[in-house]
């Protein structure tokens, strides 16, 4: 420190020379120098910790084979490694639901990223929220069709259901198979004739309904199922197939789909894309290596069936997991025609978030 010495000058004019040298000196300029470099390493390193923070991501899925691409996703951790590819360190929840509507209400209420589940679900929520939320499907998941079985011997066809009759499936009237089932009635008794068997349906998750209906002590005589509780019923000698989805839709259709709010969207496209790349790897995997797959998910879902008996599912040809949606649009003229969503998509691409619109869909 420099000394001055006492007595050499008004104390105003020290202090004021001081300030000027302080403000002017070499002192200063090298101060000045440290600071910006202090504050370019804050930036660099404030700018690292932003890009390392973790992004958190809620996932639910629902049971049966159906959704394999997303229990490979979660056991093999592949979105994270797709994140990692994007610069993204994503934590991954997942959470498992019983149907489609529990899981719309907690996209809506904020609590889920992504859900996943039939395109009736997807439609009813895609059109109670275009001027909001903008819910709409990031993918397809396969191409999958549903039996409508029972263990009444006296039916036949949907024409036989009675009074005491109940056909359990996972959402009265808004499922992927309730709509599935009103289309048929459609066509069975006319137009105008969609619900008429509605009063016959009752919401169960479809282990409880197989279940229920296997028993033969429960009021449930039929279960329109899926993958691979439709498949485990039939090999019961009690039990035949009434309906099949492919008979109604007029060929293979999209069964599951992945579906997000268009803020979630907007604000995380490489979580968008990382999910997309490790949904069709998923896919790929499964397409590759049916035994690996279908061991996989058995361990995965604490199944009670053989990985041999899954594999056998997952190689039937009626079978596919797959990202192009298939015949969105005839669910949507149906459930537009029968007041379920406000307006009819003007095609599938209405539906889907523009990175599938490329794909060969319908």
């Amino acid at each position: 420190m420099k000394h001055i010495p006492a007595g050499t000058g008004a104390p105003g004019k020290l202090k004021q020379a001081g300030r000027e040298e302080a403000l002017t000196g070499p002192n200063f300029r090298r101060a000045r120098r440290r600071a910006l470099l202090l504050a370019a390493l804050v930036c660099l390193w404030g700018g690292s910790a932003a890009n390392a923070q973790g992004v958190s991501v809620r996932i639910a899925r629902q049971f049966g084979i159906s959704y394999m691409p997303l229990t490979i996703m979660e056991q093999k951790h592949l979105l994270e490694q797709q994140g990692k590819a994007l610069g993204l360190e994503i934590k991954t929840e997942w959470v498992q639901f019983t149907s489609g509507t529990p899981m719309n209400e907690a996209l809506i209420s904020g609590n889920l990223d992504f859900a996943s589940g039939g395109v009736g679900p997807l439609l009813s929520i895609w059109g109670k929220t275009r001027e909001n939320l903008g819910v709409k499907a990031v993918a397809a998941l396969n191409s999958m069709p549903l039996y409508l079985n029972t263990i009444n011997p006296a039916v036949k066809t949907i024409q036989d259901f009675t009074d005491n009759d109940r056909i359990g499936l996972p959402a009265v009237r808004v499922s992927i198979q309730a709509i599935t089932l009103q289309m048929a009635a459609e066509q069975a008794f006319g137009p105008g004739q969609g619900g008429k068997l509605d009063p016959l349906t009752v919401s169960l998750g479809h282990p409880d309904a197989m279940a229920q209906m296997m028993s033969g002590r429960s009021e449930i005589s039929a279960h329109f199922g899926s993958a691979p509780f439709m498949y485990q019923e039939l090999e019961d000698k009690r039990v035949h197939k009434v309906l099949d989805s492919y008979q109604v839709l007029g060929g293979p259709h999209t069964f599951n789909v992945v579906w997000a709010t268009s803020r979630f969207h907007d604000r995380n496209r490489k979580v968008l894309a990382a999910f997309v790349a490790a949904l069709d790897q998923a896919m790929k995997e499964i397409a590759a290596d049916p035994a690996a797959a279908a061991a996989l998910w058995v361990k995965a879902e604490h199944s009670k069936l053989s990985a041999a008996e899954i594999e056998k599912m997952i190689r039937l040809p009626e079978n596919e997991w797959t990202l192009v949606p298939k015949k969105i649009l005839a669910y949507a003229d149906y459930m537009s025609r029968a007041g379920m969503i406000p307006t009819k998509p003007s095609s599938w691409q209405d539906v889907f978030f523009e990175e599938a619109h490329k794909l060969p869909g319908s």
